[in-house]
């Protein structure tokens, strides 16, 4: 099974590559030649994945998946969420992002926070949607060379390192785009 991945982010789609078993091949934006900016223009993370997949389907008519993925913390009221990609700026810098969350957070004693993932299927004309939250809390500094985005400074609960001290094989397991993945993995094995 070929299926589209609505995205051009090489370590998203090697991370999801590496869950997925031989039987299905993930198609990249790229390999489809989608090289425009799909638009993330809704308030909320489901909204961002539904946008995203149907812009794949109604466009170039592919059966596809797209993910939106946001770093909720409780003490900035779910910031930056749906914003966390850019949360520093529209030049989507990681480094940049991390120290304005480590900032906003220097005053506060609460650093409690979850990763949400949303993973919105478009195939054979319907839309499922899988939901994967990995909860933990906030460090004080950067760890880990592993993994991307907010992945040194997130501690998941019941680990004493941060995502990107974790093996990637581990962080999987544990991670909110590893549980939502999983579930589109159940569906998509029930439907063959």
């Amino acid at each position: 099974m070929k299926i589209v991945f609505a995205s051009n982010n090489p370590n998203k789609i090697a991370e999801l590559q590496s869950i997925m078993p031989d039987s299905i091949t993930i198609m990249s934006l790229e390999s489809i030649g989608c090289h425009e900016e799909i638009p993330e223009t809704a308030s909320t993370i489901e909204g961002n994945a539904i946008l995203k997949a149907n812009y794949v389907t109604q466009n170039y008519g592919y059966d596809c998946f797209a993910d939106d993925t946001g770093l909720e913390v409780a003490a900035l009221n779910g910031e930056p969420g749906v914003y966390s990609a850019r949360y520093a700026g529209e030049q989507r810098n990681a480094d940049d992002n991390m120290n304005k969350l480590l900032g906003a957070l220097s005053t506060k004693n609460d650093r409690s926070a979850q990763f949400k993932t949303v993973i919105a299927l478009n195939i054979n004309g319907e839309q499922h949607l899988f939901t994967g939250i990995a909860k933990g809390e906030i460090t004080h500094e950067k760890t880990g060379n592993q993994g991307f985005g907010y992945d040194p400074i997130f501690q998941p609960e019941g680990y004493q390192e941060t995502f990107a001290q974790l093996p990637l094989s581990l962080k999987n397991k544990i991670s909110h785009r590893g549980k939502a993945t999983q579930q589109l993995l159940d569906f998509l094995h029930e439907k063959r």
